[in-house]
């Protein structure tokens, strides 16, 4: 490795523990919510400008609907709209982009990317620990909505980064580090700033504490379904909306289970209890308890494996709904909503010189243990980078707990490792110069 050692790296990172704890703070304390994002993508740009680095170039960069409909890897959205559809109204859609481009740009380049916003609270009363956006500092871990998943992980690069700099040094070839919105519903945000990525890897630090070599396909669709209302003393007259939305859904846990079967599986996923999962996410009906619900309405979440298109999930998926409802007579309409993200297998094994085989090495030089090669039965915005422009991807990050959950936390412990693997990793992995402040 050329510049500094594994132990200045490490005493660099150490430094800024305290300064790593408090922007971890700040940002879980932004409710990063959907639609809600300005705040922290404003934070977000004043800490990349406040870095040590006089060749870093911040910008932001706007989601346009019109723009990544085109574009494969696009989840369609009928909820809500960015920037090009309603300016102040979705005056958040945009990601921040900081890059370092030296004009020499002698060796490999390198992509970290995260996610800013984070899902829903639930019910608050459910939190015990603390309220979602203040965050705690409880028995080494720091609790708040967003925390894990993944503002930690943000944090992470960017504590690694600046050790560096602190040291005096700083990539001699390209450096890109992304913020972006929506990984939570749609990938659209990386979408976006993927089409102009350059990077020959990219390192996404999602909360887990391995290297993951895939991930799920997900699809998310909503059924919409009309009954008839009458009153109770005579419910066989009428047609029960939230009793069809149950058949459905118990004809798609069938599906599901078909989909699981040990001979449809993906290689990477054949040792996995029940990779596949569906989940019956949201529901609306009805509007009396005497009346027979003339309506509901359903959201499902489907996964899938990788090498398995997007356009046989939903034949299989529209068959499954239209069969049951020609069977009991149920009035509906689907439509696909949100995410419609394909798996993928990620990163490049193979290749000894390459991300996987380096970042195993300089995680057991830096820790001390081994970090193993694992799938995810979930998506992230990795799929973007390695599907769509071929950089070998991959996700590896502090360990969380409840994340998408009632006190969702963050090991600080983990975070602060993951913090000297990720800087080190930057030594490794690139030519240093001396740093232009």
């Amino acid at each position: 490795m050329s510049g500094p050692s594994i132990q200045e790296i490490v005493a660099a990172v150490d430094k800024l523990e305290s300064e790593s704890v408090a922007m971890l703070h700040e940002i879980v304390s932004h409710p990063s919510l959907l639609n809600d994002e300005k705040s922290v993508q404003d934070f977000m740009f004043k800490k990349f400008e406040e870095l040590s680095d006089a060749t870093l170039q911040v910008k932001r960069v706007p989601v346009h609907h019109k723009v990544i409909k085109q574009l494969r890897g696009y989840s369609p959205v009928t909820e809500w709209g960015y920037v090009d559809e309603d300016p102040e109204k979705y005056a958040g859609k945009f990601n921040v982009v900081a890059v370092r481009a030296p004009n020499a740009n002698s060796g490999k380049t390198l992509i970290f990317n995260g996610h800013v916003d984070v899902v829903p609270t639930g019910r608050e009363d459910m939190w015990k620990v603390t309220r979602p956006f203040e965050p705690k500092v409880v028995d080494g871990r720091l609790y708040g909505r967003g925390a894990g998943d993944m503002k930690a992980g943000i944090v992470a690069f960017y504590m690694a980064y600046k050790a560096i700099l602190s040291l005096g040094y700083a990539p001699a070839s390209r450096l890109e580090m992304h913020t972006v919105v929506e990984e939570e519903c749609t990938g659209n945000g990386a979408l976006v700033v993927a089409q102009e990525a350059q990077g020959q890897a990219c390192i996404i630090p999602e909360p887990f504490d391995f290297i993951v070599n895939a991930q799920l396909g997900v699809a998310w669709f909503r059924v919409t379904i009309r009954g008839k209302s009458v009153h109770v003393l005579d419910t066989s007259a009428g047609s029960n909306a939230i009793e069809s939305s149950i058949n459905i859904w118990n004809a798609l846990k069938v599906l599901e289970e078909k989909w699981n079967a040990p001979e449809t599986r993906h290689k990477n996923y054949a040792g996995h209890k029940h990779p596949i999962n569906f989940n019956f996410g949201t529901i609306e009906g009805g509007d009396w308890p005497s009346s027979v619900p003339s309506f509901a309405t359903f959201q499902v979440r489907v996964g899938f494996f990788p090498g398995v298109s997007l356009e046989s999930v939903r034949k299989e998926v529209e068959e499954t709904v239209a069969n049951i409802a020609k069977e009991r007579g149920i009035h509906y309409e689907l439509e696909w909503n949100g995410f419609q993200a394909e798996g993928c297998v990620l990163g490049d094994e193979q290749d000894p010189n390459g991300l996987f085989s380096s970042l195993q090495r300089i995680h057991k030089e830096v820790l001390g243990r081994e970090v193993v090669l694992s799938p995810v039965t979930c998506t992230t915005d990795a799929r973007h980078y390695q599907l769509y422009r071929d950089i070998p991807t991959t996700c590896f990050g502090p360990e969380a707990k409840n994340i998408h959950g009632p006190d969702e936390s963050v090991s600080l412990k983990s975070l602060h490792d993951c913090t000297k693997v990720l800087a080190a990793f930057i030594a490794d992995w690139f030519k240093l110069d001396r740093a232009t402040k």
